[in-house]
């Protein structure tokens, strides 16, 4: 099953910057050959159930390794089973109405 994850990763007890340990996550979803997208306040996932969520592992493992003792994030997830369905696809859908 194919699924867009919104994730958010926060760590917790490592001061006021969190970018080294945002910039960890994105390596690990490069090397993980997923789709995704940085946002301020996130990055969005796309790719297959299974791949997507071990790389969210992965990204936990990698930051608590980097030092952080504890983890916040949140994970908004969307699945269709009508037809396929991209990031950039729902994002053309909305600006063609503006």
């Amino acid at each position: 099953m194919k699924v867009i994850a919104d994730f958010c990763l926060v760590p917790i007890g490592v001061g006021v910057s969190v970018s080294p340990y945002v910039a960890a996550c994105q390596r690990v979803l490069r090397e993980a050959g997923l789709k995704f997208e940085l946002h301020a306040n996130g990055t969005n996932i796309e790719g297959d159930w299974d791949r997507v969520f071990l790389a969210i592992k992965r990204c936990h493992e990698v930051v608590h390794e980097m030092g952080a003792q504890r983890i916040s994030s949140s994970l908004r997830l969307g699945t269709r089973t009508d037809r396929e369905q991209s990031m950039a696809d729902k994002i053309s859908s909305v600006e063609r109405k503006l």
